[in-house]
């Protein structure tokens, strides 16, 4: 039974009994706690927990997950995988565990020709929760599951939760009996390889604390209503039915890794070492496919991080299998092949996805020369020095400069014989960190506080957004908070957050930044600092009490600044009209996966790989111009979801939508998009349209920043003015400013050149000098001179070299040093004979740096160094000396 097959025929089982099929979420998880979705119900989570009424009693899904928790487990064990689909049937309070449990028997049981999977009820065991009697009651007596069949199991087996804080409850497993060959007889308890667990029934009763992932964690309370989230996972379910040892073996997977076996001229089966690698080539290419298809894209932190630290250890591994050409290009266009027929989107999006993949690929390989080399260095050093441990800041240094992610330094290092000090990375990587956010997500109130503050007060009702049709609305404060915790009142000078039941002020979403305004009444003035959602129902307004005092139950007026929303809507309009001319200019996969506007400003990223030429620059700038000029009518329609994919409607990447969409249209058919922003109604209010920059923000990505409205205005009045200020300096007209300064670079290059050459014929003449000038120590002709001017390391390095040329045919050292930036540096250069007679520049080097308090070294012929005390050169230079003359010494 193919992969495909199966979740089509778990799907309409379970919609034949009144469960709403709904799609897969992105990958892209909108849940806090979650940096990517991770298990079937992740989606389904604010249902559970009471925060949203669910839109259904009933549903089921097939939902994509990654987990990179067990990222090293992968290709070693039959069952590991970073990517997996969890099938899924789920009950928000409607039933419990009496039909939960039913139904799942009867779909694995009832047979193929009849819609089943046909699994023969015979080789079926249960475990259950220890104290879970009812379940272990319905097993038996209601489905006949014999008592020597059903066993019983602690918390860390039985008891489910997501591993953080959230729903959770006791569970039942159904395994199956593979057979003697698998292991011995015993049930799960005794041996899971044999009892080989395919399907989890999760009674989801109770919300848990911090704690461990898997027990120990405290019970916090219940869940406002009794859900079941029951299912099974895809791929495992799939290699129990066609009969195949691993997950890397069923019909999708197994596809991806022959054709990288074939890449590398592996064979699958002949070598356990490479077996492991072709199944994680398999595994994180399918991994990376789907990441990229939900609007993931490289970089160095958060989901981009876990992207990249795949995608680039799949590279790694076909290298290692013996590829020395790229091959992702094949292997992406496998992985969307084979699964296009389960999500059809992918295949829509194959160039984009390609284009970032190939992009991420080609990066690596410089970056693997380069880090490579570094790691080999560092390598040498610490089994020089009789240590075994790669320090943190060589491993932070590879991840920082390189792009090396730490489990390929791990890696590399296990390989080499030595471990890393990776407790000493993961803190300069949390500094760094640190440095780098710097609480600038704090004032975001989604994943902030106590987040049962927001759920009661959510419990008194959604929010009513007003600001699509008024700019002014009266309404009730519902609550105060500060500090995560709920206070009845606020007075002048304090800075709280504030829930009303009505409100025209936009939270921040969908990239438009929130409203400024005002909240007011009869002697309180609240400056309104920052509008965030909870739940996507909830406005939470942070502001500063201006005057007077707010309390809970209060009659406000809410006031949007009306000059504030004209400047909104005229960007968010404007980044629509951008999008637009971009896909019209670069074509359909120039899609859009993040942006940012507010007032007079917009910035858009989009997939692609290489700079824009300014010639592109300028057109998308004049379509999107032309089309401010046509006054294209701007329409906003809700609508289903499926309706609006159907026409056409643009989503963005990773983002989550509601079932009723919000379709905004700026001329008809030329720009379609799912929104919730705030528009103009004619595309000319936006005003004039003006790029100010086009840039890369990461691996086959790029950033378009626009101004438009009175700031485009201002920004050409600043360049014009700019433009005759060049123009006065360079005494020509504006139109003639390009060619003169391109006039004046080549004469500038010219003169440049005519300096370097009088500077290589004074170093040839210093070099001559200093060669004739040298000193004799122990039969060895050696220089010794610390430059009076300052250098840089590359000068110093070329007058040695040059010196010593001079002095060919007879054994000779050179040793300079000088100042670069006031800290002293030293270059050692010796001849083929100097060496012969047991000099290294090395040795040299080393000797110097001691004295000039720094360090330095590199080959016998040629090394450098520097230091930290500029007064040393001349006491090092000594040194130097006497260490030459001790070595000469017979």
């Amino acid at each position: 039974m193919h992969t495909a097959d199966i979740s089509s025929r778990a799907l309409r089982f379970f919609e034949n009994r009144g469960h709403t099929v709904v799609p897969s979420a992105p990958l892209i998880a909108e849940d806090p706690t979650l940096l990517l979705i991770n298990a079937g119900m992740a989606p389904f989570k604010p249902y559970f927990l009471g925060d949203v009424p669910p839109p259904y009693a009933r549903a089921t899904s097939l939902q994509k997950c990654v987990r990179t928790v067990d990222i090293e487990e992968v290709g070693k064990t039959s069952r590991h995988g970073s990517f997996f689909q969890m099938f899924g049937n789920f009950s928000f309070g409607d039933y419990f565990k009496e039909k939960a449990i039913p139904f799942a028997w009867e779909f694995m049981t009832t047979s193929a020709a009849d819609g089943g999977l046909g699994l023969p009820d015979d080789k079926l065991w249960v475990t259950v929760y220890l104290d879970d009697d009812e379940a272990e009651h319905i097993w038996r007596n209601e489905i006949g599951v014999p008592a020597d069949r059903i066993q019983r199991l602690g918390m860390s087996e039985n008891y489910w939760s997501m591993g953080v804080p959230g729903p959770c409850g006791p569970c039942s497993e159904i395994c199956f009996d593979r057979g003697p060959a698998f292991g011995r007889d015993g049930g799960p308890v005794a041996n899971d390889e044999r009892y080989l667990e395919i399907w989890n029934l999760v009674f989801m009763q109770n919300i848990r604390g911090e704690g461990p992932s898997k027990e120990g964690y405290p019970i916090l309370g219940d869940l406002p209503s009794k859900n079941i989230d029951t299912g099974f996972g895809l791929e495992r379910m799939a290699a129990l039915l066609q009969d195949v040892p691993t997950i890397f073996d069923i019909d999708t997977t197994r596809q991806i890794l022959d054709l990288a076996a074939a890449l590398s001229g592996s064979e699958y089966g002949a070598s356990v070492k490479n077996d492991v690698s072709l199944r994680v080539v398999a595994d994180h290419i399918l991994t990376s496919v789907m990441l990229i298809g939900d609007g993931v894209t490289p970089s160095n932190d958060g989901r981009g991080y876990v992207l990249r630290r795949i995608l680039r250890r799949a590279v790694r591994m076909m290298r290692l299998l013996g590829s020395a050409d790229p091959v992702v290009d094949e292997l992406v266009a496998k992985a969307i092949q084979v699964m296009g027929p389960t999500y059809p989107e992918l295949i829509g999006e194959h160039e984009r996805i390609d284009r970032i993949a190939v992009a991420e690929e080609a990066a690596f390989v410089q970056t693997l020369k380069a880090g490579t080399t570094i790691f080999d260095l560092a390598a040498s050093e610490v089994r020089n020095s009789d240590r075994l441990v790669l320090p943190g800041d060589k491993a932070f240094q590879l991840h920082d400069t390189y792009g090396f992610p730490i489990d390929i330094t791990m890696e590399m290092a296990a390989e080499a014989g030595l471990s890393v000090d990776e407790t000493g990375f993961r803190k300069l990587m949390e500094e760094q960190r640190a440095r780098a956010k710097a609480d600038a997500v704090r004032r975001k109130t989604g994943g902030q506080g106590d987040s049962g503050v927001y759920r009661d007060l959510l419990a008194l009702g959604s929010t009513e957004f007003t600001g699509y049709t008024e700019l002014e609305s009266e309404a009730v404060v519902r609550g105060l908070v500060r500090d995560g915790e709920r206070i009845p009142a606020a007075t002048e000078g304090e800075i709280v957050e504030i829930v009303l039941d009505r409100s025209p002020l936009y939270a921040e979403s969908g990239g438009q930044d929130s409203d400024a305004g005002l909240i007011v009444a009869d002697g309180t003035d609240l400056e309104v600092l920052d509008v965030q959602k909870v739940a996507r129902k909830l406005w939470v307004h942070q502001v500063r009490v201006r005057s007077g005092a707010v309390t809970e139950g209060q009659n406000v007026l809410a006031k949007v600044d009306p000059e504030w929303r004209i400047g909104a809507r005229q960007a968010h309009s404007g980044t629509h009209i951008v999008h637009a001319a971009l896909r019209q200019v670069l074509g359909p996969t120039a899609l859009q996966s993040g942006s940012y506007n507010k007032p007079g400003y917009l910035r858009l990223d989009f997939s692609w790989t290489g700079a824009l030429s300014q010639e592109t620059r300028s057109e998308i700038e004049e379509v999107s111009n032309l089309a401010v000029r046509r006054d294209l009518p701007v329409a906003v329609e809700y609508m289903p979801l499926p309706k609006a994919r159907e026409m056409g409607a643009l989503a963005l990447l990773g983002e989550a939508y509601d079932e009723a969409v919000r379709v905004v249209e700026i001329g008809g058919q030329w720009s379609r998009e799912l929104c919730g922003g705030t528009h103009v109604t004619h595309s000319s209010q936006v005003g004039p349209l003006t790029l100010i920059s086009e840039s890369s923000v990461g691996s086959g990505l790029r950033r378009i920043e626009a101004h438009v409205g009175i700031d485009a205005l201002q920004f050409l009045s600043a360049e014009r003015a700019l433009a005759v200020s060049v123009s006065d300096l360079l005494h020509v007209p504006t139109t003639e400013i390009a060619d003169r300064v391109s006039t004046l670079l080549n004469q500038l290059r010219d003169a440049e050149k005519e300096i370097e050459r009088f500077r290589a014929f004074h170093r040839r003449q210093q070099a001559m000098q200093y060669a004739n000038d040298s000193e004799t120590i122990g039969g060895v002709s050696v220089v010794t001179e610390d430059l009076p001017d300052p250098a840089n390391g590359e000068d110093l390095r070329s007058l040695a070299l040059e010196i010593r040329d001079h002095m060919e045919g007879r054994p000779a050292a050179v040793i300079l040093t000088a100042l670069a930036n006031g800290r002293p540096i030293v270059v050692a250069a010796v001849s083929e004979q100097g060496r012969q007679r047991g000099l290294k520049a090395g040795d040299l080097v080393r000797t110097a740096v001691k004295i000039m308090k720094g360090g330095g070294g590199g080959k016998p012929d040629i090394a450098q160094g520097g230091g930290t005390d500029p007064l040393a050169t001349a006491s090092a230079l000594q040194e130097v000396r006497r260490f030459i003359g001790q070595i000469l010494t017979p």
